[in-house]
């Protein structure tokens, strides 16, 4: 499907408006008030929703591979995961899975 340029131009600016009105019912509307604590809760998984949804198309399919599903990659996420899991240290799993991408890339080339 081709668009052309005044397409193009009407979707972005619906999309930016859309999303402005997104943050101002947040910031806007109800950033003065206390939140309700059940809204507070699941605002606290946010981060664990979001973060995962970012970092699996990159390990799935790397483009650095053309989008192959690579086993350096997996590997660095797999020890990330674990070291996460066993220390609670989001530190320490970030080094852990860059140190074993390093690894992995170096050993298989």
């Amino acid at each position: 499907m081709t668009y052309s340029t005044p397409n193009i131009w009407l979707i972005i600016i619906l999309l930016g408006v859309g999303t402005f009105l997104i943050r101002f019912s947040f910031l806007g509307l109800i950033g003065s008030r206390q939140l309700p604590e059940w809204v507070l809760r699941h605002l606290r998984y946010t981060p664990v929703a979001v973060l995962p949804g970012l970092i699996a198309p990159l390990v799935l399919w790397p483009g650095a591979t053309d989008g192959e599903p690579d086993p350096a990659r997996l590997m660095a996420a797999v020890a990330t995961v674990g070291v996460g899991l066993a220390t609670r240290n989001v530190l320490a799993a970030i080094f852990a899975g860059a140190g074993t991408l390093a690894l992995g890339l170096w050993l298989l080339g």
